[in-house]
């Protein structure tokens, strides 16, 4: 129904060790290493964002397509050129979230994309092997 815009992400509790589960936006994909690019909207607070710090092995599924993944923080110029794609092909999602995120309207410019990815961590998920 979601298409590939949205994931379910499967990962480990750091304390419990126990399967955790979080649905969240596919900010871009590239095909031709299958790895995803998430945002962690608010920052390293998230229980679900500690918990990839801790183990960044993750089962990702996409649909019906589920595969084994390695989570991996993008650094900020390469966060900024992803941002700078989404902004592009989803304008007012782009307005809306970063409103909410710095409290102020940005346009998607590359200077608006560079302020936030330092407030805003990418997550790149590289896909490993499928599982049935």
């Amino acid at each position: 129904m979601l298409n590939s815009r949205f994931l379910l992400l499967t990962h480990s509790g750091r304390r419990s060790g126990l399967p955790r589960q979080t649905v969240l936006e596919v900010v871009h994909y590239d095909r031709a290493t299958e790895t995803y690019v998430i945002a962690s909207g608010w920052g390293e607070k998230p229980d679900w964002f500690r918990n990839l710090q801790q183990t960044p092995t993750v089962v990702v599924t996409v649909g019906r397509k589920r595969s084994v993944a390695t989570a991996l923080c993008l650094p900020s110029d390469e966060a900024a050129r992803v941002l700078l794609v989404y902004a592009q092909r989803h304008r007012r999602a782009f307005r809306t979230l970063a409103k909410l995120i710095v409290g102020r309207r940005l346009h998607g410019t590359e200077q608006d994309c560079r302020l936030l990815a330092q407030s805003v961590p990418l997550i790149a998920l590289r896909a490993g092997r499928a599982l049935a």
